[in-house]
């Protein structure tokens, strides 16, 4: 089992956008994964759906913690903890 802290630092949060690009790796790189986020107060939620997700609430500057295990959980906590730190609506000027 992997686990990161990551955060959020898209300035809307973690919304519909954003939460379809996560679930979109998850499923497709990582389809034999077990995924969980878990909040500052305890919650524990499977990335498993949209709305689960969406239902964290989680705004810009919060931080929580990414769980993995599977048979790449290195790579998959990498990968997965970036897009959750990455700037969806406002990329960062070149």
């Amino acid at each position: 089992m992997q686990k990161r802290i990551v955060t959020v630092r898209n300035r809307a949060g973690i919304h519909c956008r954003p939460s379809g690009v996560i679930l979109t790796a998850i499923k497709n790189e990582f389809p034999d994964h077990f995924f969980q986020v878990i909040t500052n107060d305890g919650e524990v939620t499977e990335l498993d759906s949209m709305l689960a997700l969406i239902s964290l609430g989680l705004g810009k500057g919060t931080s929580v913690t990414l769980q993995v295990e599977g048979i790449d959980e290195e790579r998959a906590i990498v990968r997965i903890g970036d897009l959750f730190e990455y700037e969806f609506d406002f990329p960062p000027k070149k």
